[in-house]
């Protein structure tokens, strides 16, 4: 129905627009319910007519979880097996934080590593290689 036909355009004034006494075409009785009242019942045909059913929304991205070693990691690391080169990527570590201190100078290999663990190490007098430069080495 167009806007002007209705009649809430005109009779501004008066308090029911039209629709007898007080409580007609005021609350949910003329709707069949609140809401989704009747979804199975009275209102099925028109569910079915609209697309409320199925799959929508969004899709959740998936996280990417990384397993992380800090400094004090490669400290115990480098202490037990006595050597100044520490393979974090073979022992399944994808990334070195800068949590902990260091003071040997160590070759530390891993894939990533934060700003903060670079700067402690390189301070140590060691150094950061990625996996696949030290296999073209």
């Amino acid at each position: 129905m167009p806007t002007r036909l209705r009649k809430v355009r005109k009779r501004r004034g008066s308090r029911t627009h039209g629709w007898g006494q007080i409580g007609q075409h005021r609350k949910t009785g003329a709707k069949g319910g609140r809401g989704m009242a009747g979804g199975h019942k009275h209102k099925w045909t028109k569910l079915l007519k609209t697309d409320y059913f199925g799959k929508n929304g969004f899709v959740p991205i998936e996280r990417v979880h990384e397993k992380t070693a800090s400094l004090i990691t490669v400290s115990t690391m480098a202490e037990k097996a006595g050597d100044m080169v520490v393979n974090l990527a073979q022992a399944g570590y994808d990334k070195l934080l800068g949590g902990g201190r260091i003071t040997k100078p160590v070759t530390v290999v891993v894939a990533k590593w934060s700003r903060r663990a670079e700067e402690k190490i390189k301070h140590a007098g060691g150094k950061l290689v990625k996996p696949d430069e030290l296999v073209s080495a």
